[in-house]
């Protein structure tokens, strides 16, 4: 595993995190199919498959972050680099976002695991026994973590999980993006993409809530739309009860969880305080921002894109059985052991 390293000048969190979202690379891909799947009688999520050709090929469920979809750049890089080692990729839109535009009465927020379990059991109805990993971008990331953690019964198909940048602490994310340096910029982007989404909602479900004026902040948009839309008493129970970081101690799905030390959006003394379960793996190298990690010099695959080439790295482990026992065999290897001993 090559570990990441910034080229000179760019060992800045901002600036990595700046230029990973500009600067696209290829993002060519096949041909997909479109799956919409209901969440409820108002709502639909559209998830799309990138299949492969190999019948009993493991799967791979990508979720994007904030303000993303299955056509941000790096669900597309990365959904063709995993399709070319031979994986079925499905990409994941999440309420409300990307082609799903149109077919939800509501916007995804920072604890919809309900909408990701939906999409994983879909995944496991359509293709019975075959392993299926998971990884989650930013806000899917805590998605992704909450998921795992929250005590529902994850399908034995699940066999491994990647959380790249989680905000697992919803408020202080959303406080460093509001406030933090540079908030005019990140703010300005966020909320362009946000008030596209909510424009649909006004078109195609007339009945909708639609906050009023333009929050001009991630933080003010939970206030104004996240909140009432989610059913939490307030912004403050919103960013509590979604929050990842109460959940991690109870994953047991062997998870990595990747951030970037200098993540603008994402304090690394969080996880310094935060107990986890002894199935979930940190990786925290010391720069790449959120989501940026354009590294020094060119990998494998022929780019600098380290978070592709670890997410392929992840991938390649699980699938081969590196890290791919479920927490129920790891736990009876061990008591065969002290019986043993």
């Amino acid at each position: 595993m090559i570990l990441f390293e910034p080229p000179f000048g760019l060992n800045n969190g901002i600036f990595q995190t700046i230029l990973g979202s500009q600067l696209t690379g290829d993002t060519s891909i096949g041909e997909r199919i479109s799956h919409k799947i209901p969440l409820d009688h108002k709502n639909i999520l559209l998830c799309l498959e990138l299949p492969s050709d190999r019948p009993d090929t493991p799967l791979v469920l990508l979720a994007h972050g904030l303000g993303g979809c299955s056509e941000s750049a790096y669900m597309r890089r990365l959904a063709r680099k995993l399709g070319a080692k031979g994986l079925g990729v499905f990409m994941m839109n999440q309420s409300g976002s990307g082609p799903g535009i149109g077919l939800s009465a509501r916007l995804w927020n920072g604890g919809s695991s309900q909408d990701f379990s939906r999409t994983v059991d879909f995944i496991v109805a359509r293709y019975p026994g075959r392993p299926l990993i998971l990884a989650g971008f930013s806000l899917s990331g805590n998605i992704l973590l909450k998921y795992l953690g929250e005590g529902r019964q994850v399908p034995r198909e699940v066999q491994s999980a990647l959380a790249v940048n989680p905000p697992v602490d919803l408020k202080a994310a959303a406080l460093a993006i509001s406030n933090g340096p540079w908030a005019r910029t990140f703010n300005r982007y966020y909320m362009k993409l946000i008030h596209r989404q909510i424009s649909a909602i006004r078109e195609c479900f007339p009945g909708a809530f639609i906050p009023e004026g333009k929050p001009a902040t991630i933080y003010d948009f939970d206030i104004a739309y996240t909140t009432p839309v989610g059913g939490f008493k307030d912004v403050d129970d919103y960013y509590r009860s979604s929050s990842s970081a109460q959940f991690l101690d109870n994953i047991l799905v062997p998870t990595t969880l990747l951030c970037a030390k200098d993540d603008p959006f994402v304090p690394s003394e969080i996880f310094q305080r935060t107990r986890m379960s002894l199935c979930v793996t940190k990786v925290f190298p010391e720069g790449g921002g959120h989501m940026g990690y354009i590294a020094k010099h060119k990998l494998p695959s022929g780019d600098r894109r380290w978070m592709d080439y670890y997410v392929e790295h992840w991938a390649q482990d699980a699938i081969s059985g590196l890290n791919g026992k479920r927490v129920e065999t790891v736990l009876s290897e061990k008591d065969a052991e002290g019986q043993r001993g």
